[in-house]
Parts: structure tokens; sequence; C-alpha cells
């Protein structure tokens, strides 16, 4: 166990205890021995079914607000994988933000009680949902997930978000959630399905769409 400079104990940290608290969410995890913290991989203190949040209390990693969280997590880590194609540069610089507010909110979803995702980052979803759709034609059929290897890469993102959103709405059946993380949330799975077709309009295809009646 290590001690801060006013003697304050400092629990040791796993790392994917660290992934899940924003800095903006835990300014006071920018302390001079973060370096040696962040250092220390191994920790065993999750051995035992449990992890930390962002307050220092502990809770199971069956509850409610880990599967949330890791949801999260697992969102972030998909627009990852998505960021690593070749792709517009509007669409990477708006991903690229996405990633930010979705570790903000994950870092949110850490500490009970903090706000770090509010109304305007919900509007400059809702913004850059209209400014991508602008261009796009209106749809008369539903469309498969599918085409290029990048839209359908931002359909997976989108099934992720849509499970991550579920997540939250079962964690504030139990537990206080502020709204807009669950209206981001919503707004981002519209954002993707956009960027989906987006991504096959760029790449000169078009959208796949269902067949109707094909059986």
């Amino acid at each position: 166990m290590m001690h801060d400079t006013a003697g304050i104990a400092l629990q040791p940290l796993s790392l994917a205890a660290l992934s899940r608290i924003s800095y903006a969410a835990a300014p006071c995890l920018l302390h001079p021995l973060m370096g040696h913290r962040l250092s220390k991989i191994v920790t065993r203190t999750g051995d035992a079914g449990t992890t930390g949040l962002g307050d220092g209390s502990r809770v199971g990693k069956d509850s409610r607000r880990i599967a949330a969280i890791g949801d999260v997590d697992e969102l972030n880590s998909t627009l990852g994988v998505l960021l690593a194609e070749a792709l517009p540069e509007a669409i990477s610089a708006c991903l690229l933000e996405v990633q930010h507010d979705l570790f903000d909110l994950g870092g949110e979803l850490s500490i009970p009680g903090y706000s770090a995702v509010g109304d305007a980052h919900v509007g400059r979803l809702e913004e850059a949902v209209e400014r991508f759709n602008a261009s796009l034609p209106p749809l008369k059929e539903f469309i498969l997930p599918g085409g290029t290897r990048p839209a359908a890469l931002a359909h997976v993102a989108r099934t992720v978000c849509r499970r991550a959103e579920r997540a939250v709405v079962t964690l504030a059946a139990g537990e206080a959630v502020n709204e807009p993380v669950r209206r981001y949330l919503n707004r981002l799975s519209d954002l993707l399905f956009v960027i989906a077709r987006t991504l096959n309009r760029a790449a000169a295809g078009s959208d796949v769409l269902w067949q109707r009646g094909r059986s």
C-alpha cells in the first residue's frame, strides 16, 4: 500500500479499474504517484470477484453498473477498430470526439452521482446526424448491415451501442443515472446507422436492401 504526501492511503487500482475512470471525472488521480500506480498491472484486487469504482467503493463484477461500464468500454473499443480503417476525414474526426465522450461517460458511470455528459454532448450528436444524413437519399426499404467493410463495422458498433443503452436502462431501473447518458447512447446508435450508410456511399456503393417476400 502507498501513501500520498498527506499520509492518505492509496489503494492499488487494476488497469481495468483505471480504464473506467475518466481523468475529468476523477482529477484526484492526477497525482505524482500516478505513474507508480499505472505501472502495476497485476494487483490481484479483483480475485474475489469485486472491482473498484472511481469513488473508492467496491462492487461485484457481475453488478449492473459494471455491466453497463463494460458495454460502454466495448463500444469504445469497437469504434477504435472502425477508426483503424481508411475513413473520410469528417467521419474520423467525429468518431474520435465520440471516443473521448464515451471515456467520460464511462467515468461518470464509475462514480455514482457524478455528471460528465450533458445536453451539449447530445446536441452535438444530433447535429452530426443531420449533417451526414443530409447527403443521403431517403430510405424506402429496410437495409441489411453490410456493404463495405467500414460500413459493416459501423453497423457492429451500432449494435454494441444499442446493447450499452439497454445496460444503462437496466442500471437506471435500480440506481440513479443521469438522463443525458441514456439519450447520448440513443443518439449515438442513430449516428452510427447514418455513418454506415455514408461510408457505403463514399465508396461508390449503396445500401444493401432487405428483399421483401424473397422466400
